[in-house]
């Protein structure tokens, strides 16, 4: 029975760390992972890079991003850091 108690600060800490870091940075990471794969043609985003573009053609793992008129980058899709709001990827740095 000591052992046992002696054990259980460990056990608390344990559940701590998982319930505090692990458990939200893995919902992240689904939630991004389903953003991706919900992409379409047209969808504003913007890369992990910051650059902001629109989707022109998507694949299974890359998509072609448009960031400026006839300028069409070829991407991995997991370079796509979010979906934007049109008014945010028109929006210039000096009106943040």
């Amino acid at each position: 029975m000591p052992e046992l108690v002696s054990l259980l600060p460990l056990v608390a800490i344990a559940l701590l760390f998982w319930l505090l870091l692990v458990r939200p940075a893995s919902r992240r990471q689904k939630e991004l992972a389903r953003m991706q794969a919900s992409l379409k043609v047209g969808d504003e985003v913007m890369l992990t890079s910051g650059i902001f573009g629109t989707l022109r053609d998507t694949d299974d793992d890359h998509v072609r991003v448009e960031i400026a008129e006839g300028v069409t980058v070829k991407v991995a899709r997991g370079a796509v850091g979010q979906v934007a709001q049109p008014e945010t990827a028109e929006r210039g740095p000096e009106e943040n």
